[in-house]
């Protein structure tokens, strides 16, 4: 059964659980929880001052309401009171903000860090099946949702409820039932109606988030097989794909929008009334005498304190669940189980004698293609073997098990007798070294992509395996020499430049077992043999597995190995398989009848 093909943003489920994503990012901002103490008390201190605030102000209107004498007085006092609240409210605020940032910050470097981490532990089955684009464009939302979460929760939802509830002790306990009963009953229709109509709208968000992704990936993907849509004059093509996709993320765009609207202007009205009828509470009050000017400057002031920010939370909701929905796919990504791991007890591996053995291998990549059948040999030390067979017969499988970027689906694989399942990946990779067929290399300068390979190597270090990989000249040819920068996935150089790069960098990691998978094929003939001749003396004393399609280039092999739908269908020398005149023999003519008429 194949999996899905993961890196493509998909509808985040509507029952997922935000509470447990929520708990799920506790221990990235854990390392700073002195921080975040600090930060909480310093909002509580900032809050207890914003409602000192409309209280101060009742006493001061109060005072000059009453008579002039203490007019004189009293203010003076309770306006240094109210000043000094105000500074104190936005002094600490601000220390908050300065208190938290390193927390909000450290999290998003963490998860960003974690979740490329992951990626990298992740099979290479899971990355042949990704789309580059959408799960960059995913991890871009993720760790900026994850800082708007933070922030919401942090400086918005519980500054907003230690608020309420200081409002709320007041209110209950200075005045009567009806103020504090319509302020609530107007509070929990807000919410109710806030969280009602924003479920009902969510699902426009979703959809802006897949096709947001889709379109990048589209996108991504077009500009890295440019010169293939340029082979097909498919620029338009691609252009209409991206268009469509960009075509329906505005549609969704306008309806969460128009949507957005009518919330908002719902929550406006639900907030005028309740202001209204508090104020009317109030003002009757002053007017029968059962409260002062004073109490209704409080109330006024109160109610705006509350409910400014009460409108805010609205906002503030609909963000944090657009965020969580950000934020759903990378969580779900960082629980994708690894499908390659180390044992519990999985020791570095060491190297007594560099042997390489499959013991009755066989591999599928699902149960509808089996690719390798009871695959049995070994590579004694120091030996060259080279694998051969058509195409599909699962020749450059072999070399990706033995990097174990797959298991085996049954026998095992050994190194220097040791089941590759029982060391680490890290000291089994360390150990060998691949010319692959084809060679991707970073954007970066041609020196970094052969020094990738070694980077404590100097630049003397490197320059000599560029000459015995008899790419030093053409280096030297370039303007910017090893500094030139070679494109993206180094398509600034031909085929044959990348490749001879390729054999460089392994020559600089010199480790004890080399696969070279059709090390050659993008050579001509002059260049390819003065490789084979640098190959073969830099392979001299170490263990090779030469997997080829040009016949010519392995006839010095101690054992050659015909692959055929995934089994082994003949063994031995050149002289031998010739003898046979059996597959071997077959594409041999071939390719010697195809080489005289290139000659001729």
């Amino acid at each position: 059964m194949s999996s899905p093909a993961w890196g493509r943003t998909e509808k985040p489920h509507t029952n997922r659980q935000d509470w447990e994503n929520i708990k799920q990012m506790f221990p990235f901002i854990w390392t700073y929880r002195g921080r975040v103490l600090l930060a909480l008390a310093s909002l509580v201190i900032s809050k207890l001052a914003m409602v000192g605030i409309p209280v101060t102000l009742k006493f001061i209107v109060d005072a000059l309401d009453k008579n002039a004498d203490q007019a004189v007085v009293l203010p003076v006092l309770m306006l240094v009171i109210y000043g000094f609240l105000r500074f104190v409210n936005s002094g600490f605020n601000e220390l908050r903000d300065v208190i938290f940032a390193r927390v909000r910050y450290h999290a998003m470097r963490e998860l960003s860090v974690t979740t490329l981490q992951h990626l990298h532990d992740l099979s290479l089955r899971f990355h042949l099946e990704r789309n580059t684009g959408a799960i960059s464009r995913d991890m871009e939302r993720g760790a900026q949702s994850f800082s708007s979460i933070l922030n919401y929760l942090v400086f918005s939802i519980v500054p907003t409820i230690a608020e309420f509830i200081l409002v709320a002790s007041i209110l209950f306990g200075q005045y009567d039932a009806q103020f504090a009963i319509t302020v609530f009953g107007t509070v929990a229709f807000y919410i109710g109606f806030t969280l009602m109509v924003t479920e009902w709208r969510m699902h426009h968000r979703h959809e802006m988030n897949a096709l947001d992704s889709s379109a990048n990936g589209k996108a991504m993907d077009s500009l890295m097989n440019y010169e293939t849509v340029k082979y097909f004059n498919n620029e338009q093509h691609e252009i209409d794909r991206y268009k469509n996709t960009m075509t329906s993320w505005e549609d969704s765009a306008v309806k969460s929008q128009t949507t957005m609207s009518t919330l908002n202007f719902g929550q406006g009205a639900i907030i005028a009334i309740g202001v209204t009828l508090v104020m009317f509470y109030a003002a009757n009050g002053v007017v029968d005498g059962s409260l002062s000017m004073g109490d209704l400057v409080l109330i006024n002031t109160m109610m705006l304190q509350l409910f400014l920010p009460l409108n805010f939370l609205g906002i503030v909701y609909r963000s944090l669940k657009y965020a969580m929905a950000d934020m759903d796919m990378v969580l779900k990504l960082l629980k994708r189980p690894l499908e390659i791991t180390d044992a519990d007890a999985a020791s570095d591996l060491t190297i007594e004698e560099a042997t390489v053995e499959f013991d009755h291998v066989s591999f599928s990549y699902n149960e509808n293609r089996k690719i390798l059948r009871d695959v049995n040999f070994k590579i004694p030390a120091g030996k060259k073997f080279a694998i051969v067979g058509p195409s599909g017969a699962g020749k450059s499988t072999l070399a990706r098990l033995i990097f174990r970027f797959y298991d085996s689906t049954d026998g095992q694989i050994k190194v220097s007798n040791h089941a590759i399942k029982s060391v680490t990946q890290h000291s089994l990779r360390k150990h060998i070294g691949i010319v692959p067929q084809d060679t991707v290399l970073f954007n970066e300068s041609i020196f970094y992509n052969i020094q990738y390979a070694s980077p404590s190597a100097s630049h003397d270090e490197v320059v000599r395996v560029c000459k015995l990989a008899d790419i030093h000249d053409f280096i030297e040819s370039l303007p910017e020499g090893y500094d030139t920068v070679v494109g993206e996935r180094g398509l600034k150089l031909s085929g044959g430049e990348k490749q001879r790069v390729s054999i460089a960098r392994v020559l600089l990691k010199n480790p004890p077992i080399l696969v070279f998978d059709e090390a050659t094929s993008s050579l001509d003939s002059k260049s390819e043999k003065n490789i084979l001749s640098a190959l073969n003396a830099i392979a001299e004393n170490k263990t090779t597995l030469v997997i080829a399609h040009r016949l010519s280039t392995i006839v010095d092999a101690d054992e050659i190995l015909v692959l055929e739908h995934g089994e082994i269908r003949e063994q031995g020398n050149h002289d031998q398989l010739l003898e046979l005149k059996g597959i071997y023999a077959s594409l041999w003519a071939i390719q010697q009848k195809k080489q005289k008429k290139v000659e001729s």
